[in-house]
């Protein structure tokens, strides 16, 4: 049985921003470092952007495993390793294989381990019943050395791995006479110990002898069989156990099922799953790797049994922004600086939200509360993580506990903060080659009020022509990005790290009047400024808020 990894992953929202993928990294870090009996792994929702992938490669990180989905899949089933076997095996060894590991399922593969077919007690069961064709065995090229080996017999003369390719199989009773009006050319013909027999069997072209009984094969037969190239196979079983078993050694490739295989594979959801199995009665299945390799067996048992993802949510709480299939996971922590949302737990969960302006202000908390050093490299990404959120310290959202942080975390890092912060700011505005929807979704949320849907990106540069520019790109993108997901209003902030001020483009029924309730101010050509506003989480979504409650 192939146990599942017990990983406990750690996600942020979607179209991560850099907060939400070093807080994943540096929480990660912690739990790892305390509790030794789980493996927490770190992960992300989206692709990441200039800005954290500027701090990634700075301090020497790859981005996070991508987990868009926490559905329950195969990787999380407990899967039976039930062994493969070659193309080549016969039917006996099949069923023997069978028998033994207490399967009714053998998948077939290649030398490469690809999937070829599968063979079914049931299968082998009917092949028996039916297997009336005298040409069955020359039809299907079975090996001299398997039918020797399936009479435990051995070959006594001829080439052991050659084939029996053509002519019927019939039992050699009778008298010559009798015998020789039933012999054909390239025949397999079951024969006693009579020497007449065997030497007329093979004076008429048969191509295998197959001799009962340990009987004794005399040099004269061994002569006329060399020189007519035919083999000649001894066994001391009685005709009738030769008879009955012999068809068992054909290839288990000629008759196991190659077509209509219902396979999985290890990324496949759990809803297929159930959805496939409902509609096929078989009792296992085959799983494939994503380069299509058999890795085992997964059964309606296992489907049952299956346990659903552990996760640790950081960096936000609204469902709406979280990764898909959040209610089929299990969620064990929320980490969070935001507003409580609308995600829900199915049971107690432990909750750390806190009013500070970025989760690694409180991750660094937690670092110290629980006494584990922290590297200088994870040191430079919650650096990194805390000037982003605060906008190095100028945003209003900035604490007293997050310039703290953010400059013990720098000294650890080994980094002067403020030329630090304009590096990655310039990596993070670089939108070179970026398509606009691209731009606006590089860090953008969805939030729910009631009825109302309405999306909010943001960017935040040290260039006003920089901004200018995005602007222009930016606007015909909002009427596309209008009506996705139901939603109905689209903003983007251009924020200037400079002067703390923010141009706010608009889209959507209702966006114009919504801005003027929150802020006062009157849009024009989908444009507003807002002086002193440059943070989504504390200044825009609060006061649009307040004007949708109000409303």
């Amino acid at each position: 049985m192939r146990i599942r990894e017990d990983n406990i992953y750690i996600v942020g929202h979607k179209n991560p921003d850099t907060d939400s993928i070093c807080a994943a990294i540096s929480y990660a870090y912690l739990k790892n470092a305390v509790n030794g009996t789980q493996k927490y792994v770190a992960c992300r929702a989206g692709q990441i952007n200039e800005e954290t992938e500027y701090a990634l490669k700075r301090f020497g990180y790859e981005p996070p495993r991508y987990l868009p989905n926490v559905g329950t899949q195969v990787t999380d089933i407990d899967i039976s390793e039930a062994e493969g076997a070659p193309n080549d095996i016969t039917v006996r060894m099949a069923w023997e294989y069978m028998r033994e590991s207490e399967t009714v399922t053998l998948p077939i593969l290649s030398r490469d381990g690809m999937l070829e077919g599968i063979i079914t007690v049931s299968d082998i069961a009917n092949y028996y019943i039916d297997a009336y064709a005298k040409t069955i065995m020359s039809d299907a090229k079975t090996k001299y050395y398997d039918i020797a080996a399936t009479l435990n017999g051995r070959v006594l003369v001829g080439n052991p791995h050659g084939y029996f390719t053509q002519g019927n199989v019939l039992i050699g009773a009778g008298t010559p006479e009798v015998l020789q009006t039933q012999i054909s050319k390239d025949d397999l013909v079951i024969l006693s110990d009579r020497e007449e027999n065997q030497l007329l069997a093979i004076s008429e072209g048969a191509s295998c002898l197959v001799v009962t009984l340990a009987a004794t094969v005399s040099e004269q037969v061994r002569r006329n069989a060399e020189e007519a190239e035919c083999v000649v196979i001894g066994t001391t079983f009685d005709t009738y156990t030769v008879a009955r078993l012999i068809s068992q050694s054909i290839p288990v490739k000629w008759f196991m099922r190659r077509k209509g295989l219902i396979t999985f594979r290890e990324e496949d959801f759990l809803d297929d799953l159930k959805d496939t199995m409902s509609r096929h009665r078989h009792r296992d299945f085959p799983v494939l790797d994503h380069n299509g390799r058999y890795v085992g067996m997964v059964s309606r048992r296992n489907v049952i049994n299956a346990r659903k993802k552990q996760i640790i949510l950081v960096d936000h709480t609204e469902e709406s922004q979280a990764v898909d299939n959040l209610r089929e996971a299990e969620i064990l922590e929320i980490i969070d600086h935001h507003r409580i949302g609308t995600v829900e737990t199915m049971q107690p969960v432990f909750f750390r939200g806190e009013p500070v302006g970025c989760t690694c202000t409180i991750l660094y908390s937690m670092y110290r509360e629980a006494g584990v050093d922290i590297p200088p490299e994870i040191a430079g990404l919650m650096c990194a993580a805390i000037v982003s959120d605060t906008l190095l310290f100028r945003s209003p959202t900035c604490t007293p506990r997050d310039e703290t942080a953010g400059r013990a975390l720098a000294a650890l890092a080994g980094i002067e903060i403020e030329t630090f912060a304009k590096e990655m700011f310039r990596a993070g505005s670089n939108l070179k080659g970026k398509t606009a929807d691209e731009i606006l979704h590089q860090d953008y949320k969805k939030f729910i009020f009631g009825e109302t849907v309405f999306g909010v990106g943001q960017i935040s540069s040290m260039d006003r022509d920089e901004l200018k520019d995005i602007a222009e790109t930016l606007l015909p993108q909002l009427e596309v990005e209008c009506g996705r997901g139901g939603t109905q209003m689209v903003f983007f902030m251009l924020t200037d790290i400079l002067s703390e001020s923010t141009r706010l483009l608009c889209y959507g029924t209702g966006s114009e009047r919504l801005v003027r309730d929150a802020f006062g101010a009157e849009i024009e050509e989908n444009c507003v400024e807002l002086p002193k506003v440059v943070s989504r989480k504390k200044q825009l979504i609060p006061a649009f808020m307040n004007a949708l409650q109000a409303s």
